[in-house]
């Protein structure tokens, strides 16, 4: 057989591969429609997730008798008794125009201030050369497992000798320490997947690491930052524990204090309670809703690479 016989007789043979190929790793954009009993079963797990939050929130516009001797779905029965009450007593009473400012007041530079530090951390990981950076990443990666509660005591007593209890810088410290290896962790496993060919492009064109990091690295990092802080903030604004240790009741106490005093203080009933807990929510929700795009692709990346 001739070169020229052996090319022909092996190009089908290769087009047919490179077809299957393709297919194997092709979308499928007509995929198999469910049948009406997986819609079923997954309609009826979804009302049973919500049914308990559904319950909250129609007992959040019902009045206290109502709420003490009646189930929250007798409401079904007729609308004209649900009222706004609640939410406007719990807004004036747990003064909670006070507590949101104290919330973003700590959220925020517990937020920011953990992502600037780990970025620059993640690109030194990842793009930099020296002795130990293995052992070290692997060192702080090790800290996810240390609960954070054996840490409380000795800061409490640090922040006792320096005057720092019941004040913002506390718990910020608290919460940056606290978040620095997760998000030491996920940036740079999404920088690991960045092409290298750019960065040592830079590096060949003169630009310093510095340079590279802020008009390179850091702009096609921003699903990872951005998944980052979705964690990151709805974990300080819902935090009650760290809150109660280093900043306590007072005029600095957040939303999840102030959502504590509503039954005890007022003593209105939970009906309060629900009514709060639903003003909480509302700033949460609309961070995961503005930075959803970004979430599963940066909580993904790294995982597989090919």
């Amino acid at each position: 057989m001739t070169s020229t016989q052996a090319t022909v007789a092996t190009a089908p043979a290769s087009a047919e591969a490179k077809t299957r190929r393709k297919k194997a790793t092709s979308f499928d954009p007509n995929p198999a429609k469910a049948g009406w009993l997986t819609k079923l079963v997954i309609v009826f797990i979804c009302l049973v997730w919500l049914l308990p939050t559904i319950g909250t929130f129609v007992t959040s516009f019902r009045t206290v008798d109502e709420s003490n001797n009646t189930g929250w779905w007798t409401v079904l029965g007729g609308l004209g008794n649900l009222t706004l009450d609640n939410y406007k007593e719990a807004w004036t009473g747990a003064h909670f125009n006070t507590a949101y400012v104290n919330s973003f007041a700590i959220a925020l530079p517990a937020t920011f201030i953990p992502i600037l530090i780990a970025a620059f951390a993640a690109y030194a990981f990842t793009f930099m050369e020296f002795r130990g950076r293995d052992a070290l990443f692997l060192g702080i990666v090790a800290m996810l497992v240390v609960p954070n509660y054996v840490a409380i005591v000795p800061m409490l007593k640090i922040y006792a000798s320096l005057g720092m209890n019941g004040t913002f810088p506390a718990v910020w410290l608290a919460h940056i320490g606290f978040g620095m290896s997760l998000a030491i962790y996920i940036l740079r496993n999404y920088m690991a997947t960045l092409p290298k060919t750019i960065i040592e492009s830079a590096k060949i064109d003169g630009a310093s690491h510095f340079q590279t990091f802020y008009r390179l690295v850091l702009p096609m990092s921003v699903p990872a930052l951005a998944s980052f802080a979705i964690f990151q903030f709805l974990w300080v604004w819902n935090d009650l524990l760290m809150a109660l240790v280093f900043i306590g009741p007072g005029e600095n106490e957040p939303v999840t204090i102030a959502l504590t005093h509503l039954r005890g203080q007022l003593g209105q009933g939970w009906n309060l309670t629900t009514a709060g807990g639903f003003l909480s929510m509302l700033v949460p929700i609309a961070v995961f809703l503005a930075l959803q795009r970004y979430f599963v692709r940066g909580m993904t990346a790294g995982a597989v690479k090919g």
